[in-house]
């Protein structure tokens, strides 16, 4: 997650975003999408973030990327029709390993109110769980102190 200022211009920042949300994203659909359709059913489950949802300064391309997945997911969940499901899963702060790689210190603080993987896991267990014909859109996950 490269967490800058626009002004900083981390172009190489932005294409490793752009290539991991975004184009991952679209990867997933390109490998699972004729195999859930050979099989006359599937799940897709994206991972977008609280932050497709609130800007912060800094984060602007990063929240770019994750409003893309969830424009992608709708317009997928639109065309799917009636026997795949899409569920966009769009955590908030999460105890993950990207925290090694946040350098501003301010953000790092932040963190100390981060929520266990695991409970982003039960979300999408949740989502899995419900019958075929219901289908859960998107499902936030964030800490309770998260503003």
């Amino acid at each position: 997650m490269a967490v800058s200022p626009l002004d900083e211009l981390r172009v190489d920042d932005w294409e490793a975003l752009v290539d991991t949300n975004i184009k991952g994203v679209l990867y997933g659909i390109a490998a699972a999408l004729p195999v859930f359709r050979e099989q006359g059913f599937g799940h897709f489950i994206h991972t977008a973030s609280t932050a497709a949802h609130r800007i912060v300064p800094g984060q602007a391309v990063y929240a770019g990327t994750k409003h893309a997945v969830r424009a992608i997911s709708e317009g997928l969940r639109q065309e799917a029709g009636a026997t795949l499901r899409v569920t966009v899963i769009s955590p908030g702060m999460t105890r993950t390993g990207f925290l090694e790689h946040v350098t501003d210190p301010e953000l790092r603080a932040r963190m100390e109110i981060a929520i266990p993987p695991e409970a982003i896991a039960r979300a999408m267990a949740f989502a899995i769980e419900q019958p075929a014909d219901v289908d859960v859109g998107e499902v936030i996950v964030r800490p309770t102190a998260q503003g």
